[in-house]
Formats: structure tokens, C-alpha cells, sequence
């Protein structure tokens, strides 16, 4: 059986992974300033999550969600302190995308409306809901594509109220930060003011923190920022540091009923196990305090730097915008200099590192960084890759 070829793959095999690096097999490290889509917040192979994973799936890794599984509970208690949510509700599921889909759902029960509100260059997932409130035709099939969602211009108030007075969207749907598009910030205001007239209009709000959630920005979720209170939250990535995990937080007036979602994986007993370890992690190393320092540290000196026409971001949710290709500026990184980076379009470097790096990490980073952009100049390389569909 051949696997089905829909994945662009560097020729690199990382097999063991310790802290914020990774190995090849010949021994070789590389710097993780990735995480494999900002899935690793812990860093590799921590030992408390190690053991609590191997304790786990030595004792009972399944069941499914026909019996009770306290564990889960432990999870929403420890979750609902550590992110400022403690009276919202947890469902909990498989991935971000699967998240989002429900979050639809959810809302559409709630209102007894069909249609979403999303922004442009958004990315909220490749399932069928979830992909068709993503901006990006190319990866929507014809079956994803539906007059049930409508877009309008991030940070355009006036577009979104016009929209919103209608009174026939269920909800909208917004990221914390913008980071398939390359990092593009939402507005703090624009934010307060969104939520001001989705309430006005009866219609949900959901924050996508799949991306800029869990500390990475240097609070628990991106939009305390603004300090808003969505209806409906939903995050992924950096959950279980690896597992396949995600979840949706519900406000207290959104009233259950039983059957209205489902899930055979979700919330399971090893799923479980991992993310009440990376929260335990999270607030005993103080690693939302170390993602908001070690950020800044970053953005001020990457601001600094000659060659880059702009860098976006809060915390360990970073952009760098180059000129010349992004993506063989990134191959370059890699290959040249050993260190992980991801893309966003033709000209962006995305930064998405485990909330445990420092600063002696991150002066790597700007001497290889400043050291590539020399090169860069140099060669003149120009490309025509875009790797916008990646998540």
C-alpha cells in the first residue's frame, strides 16, 4: 500500500525529540522553533508528561464515552482555574478541526439559525463545516461549498455590524490571531466591538484559539487581550503536546441535550491523562509568563534586524515577513542553519516554538537569522512556493 501523496515533506526524519530540539538518527540537532504546528507547548519528552502518559497506558488508555471517566473532569476543573474559565462547560474532542465543527453546531442548536460569519484569509479547519468558513477555495471540494457562510474583511467593524443587523447568522467566528494568513493581528477594539454587536444581533460568538491558544501568546487565550468573553471557545494544537486532543468551551447559557454531540475518541482516558499533565506543566513552570517574556525579547530584537519588512505577533505566536521566497528562506534555515521554522504564504516565517524556550534559544535563533538574511541577499533567491493550505 503506498500512503496518499497529499503532503509536501522536507527530506528530514526527526526520530527522538528533547526539550526544544530534535534528532535525526545520525545525531544531528536541530532547534524547534515549529513545533510542529504549534502542537509541542511543553517541549519534547518532558518527564512529567512522559510518566503520566506511561502510567496511563499501562493502567486503562480507552473507554469510550459511555461510562464515566473522571479523569475528564479533573481535566475541565484544572482547565476552567488555569484559563480563567472556571463556570464555562467542556467538550472535548479530537482535533482542531473537529472542534470548530461542533462549535457550529453548537451555536446553530443554540439559535435555530444556519448561517456563519467568517473573515477573510480565515482558517478554521478541512472538515466540512469547519472548511467551508476557511477563505481558501483550493482546498474546499464542491461539496464543501455553501451559501451558509459569508465573508467579510478582518478588523472591518462596519462590514461585520452590517452583516450582524441582519439578525440570520448563528454565530461568528473569529481566531485569536490570524495564523494560516501569516500571523495578522485582530484588532483589540475591533474585538470588544464585534462582540458588542453579535450580542446585539442574537448571534454567538467564537473564538478559534486553536492556533493562538493555550499561553501562547503570552495569556492563556489571545482574546483576553480585549477582554471579551465569547460564547463559545475552541482549542487544539498544544492541548495534549502531542496527543490528539481538542476542545470547546461553552458560556453557562448554552444548555446541553443529550445527544446533540458526540464522539467516539474524544476525552479519552490517555488524551486525558496527557493534557492534565501539559496544564500542570504549564502552571507550575510559569510557561504562559515565559511565552509572554521570551516574545517580547523576541519581537523587539527581530524588529531591530535589517531585511525584515515587518514582524507581527504577541508572545510565541510570531511572523517575520521577508522579501524573496519565505519558503527557501525556511529550507535555508533548516538545512543551512538547523532550525525548524514554518511558513504562511509566499514571504512569511512563522515562529510557533514550545513555550519552554529562552533567551539563550532565542539569541540563537537572531544570530542564525541575520546570518541566512546575509546569504539570502547574496543568492537573490526567488520562489514561487506557497504553502498557505498548511495548518
Amino acid at each position: 500500500m503506498k500512503l496518499f501523496d497529499v503532503y509536501s515533506l522536507y527530506d528530514i526524519e526527526p526520530v527522538r525529540g528533547k526539550g526544544n530540539y530534535v534528532y535525526t538518527a545520525d545525531g544531528t540537532e536541530y532547534l524547534d522553533l515549529y513545533g510542529g504546528h504549534a502542537v509541542i507547548s511543553i517541549g519534547h519528552a518532558h518527564p512529567r508528561y512522559i510518566e503520566a502518559v506511561s502510567r496511563q497506558v499501562a493502567t486503562l488508555p480507552f473507554y469510550s464515552n459511555s461510562v464515566k471517566n473522571s479523569l475528564q473532569q479533573r481535566l475541565a476543573d484544572l482547565l476552567g482555574e488555569i484559563s480563567g474559565y472556571p463556570d464555562y462547560q467542556l467538550f472535548l474532542a479530537n482535533s482542531g478541526a473537529e472542534a470548530n465543527e461542533n462549535a457550529m453546531k453548537l451555536a446553530s442548536f443554540a439559535t435555530g439559525k444556519k448561517k456563519i460569519l467568517a473573515f477573510s484569509k480565515a482558517f478554521h479547519g478541512r472538515t466540512s463545516a469547519a472548511v467551508a468558513a476557511t477563505d481558501n477555495p483550493k482546498i474546499q471540494a464542491p461539496l464543501n461549498r455553501t451559501d451558509n457562510v459569508d465573508f467579510v474583511a478582518l478588523n472591518d467593524i462596519d462590514a461585520a455590524r452590517k452583516r450582524l443587523a441582519t439578525g440570520e447568522y448563528a454565530a461568528v467566528i473569529v481566531e485569536g490571531i490570524q495564523g494560516v494568513a501569516g500571523i495578522r493581528m485582530v484588532d483589540d477594539e475591533f474585538l470588544r466591538q464585534l462582540a458588542e454587536a453579535a450580542k446585539a444581533s442574537g448571534t454567538l460568538l467564537i473564538l478559534d484559539e486553536i492556533q493562538s491558544g493555550y499561553g501562547r501568546t503570552g495569556k492563556f487565550f489571545a482574546h483576553q487581550y480585549a477582554g471579551v468573553r465569547p460564547d463559545i471557545i475552541t482549542c487544539a494544537k498544544g492541548i495534549a503536546n502531542g496527543f490528539p486532543m481538542s476542545a470547546v468551551l461553552i458560556a453557562p447559557e448554552i444548555k446541553p441535550v443529550k445527544g446533540m454531540l458526540g464522539t467516539t475518541f474524544g476525552g479519552n482516558h490517555l488524551a486525558c491523562a496527557a493534557a492534565i499533565a501539559v496544564l500542570e506543566v504549564m502552571r507550575d513552570e510559569k510557561l504562559i509568563e515565559n511565552a509572554a517574556a521570551t516574545g517580547e525579547y523576541l519581537l523587539n530584537e527581530l524588529a531591530k534586524i535589517p531585511g525584515l519588512s515587518d514582524v507581527r505577533g504577541r508572545g510565541l505566536m510570531i511572523g517575520v515577513e521577508i522579501e524573496g521566497s519565505a519558503p527557501e528562506f525556511r529550507r535555508k534555515l533548516l538545512f543551512d542553519h538547523r532550525i525548524f521554522t514554518g511558513g504562511a504564504g509566499e514571504h512569511t516565517v512563522r515562529l510557533l516554538p514550545p513555550l519552554t524556550i529562552g533567551k539563550k534559544e532565542a539569541d540563537h535563533f537572531l544570530t542564525e537569522l541575520r546570518g541566512c538574511l546575509k546569504t539570502n541577499v547574496k543568492a537573490g533567491v526567488h520562489s514561487p512556493e506557497v504553502d498557505f493550505g498548511m495548518n
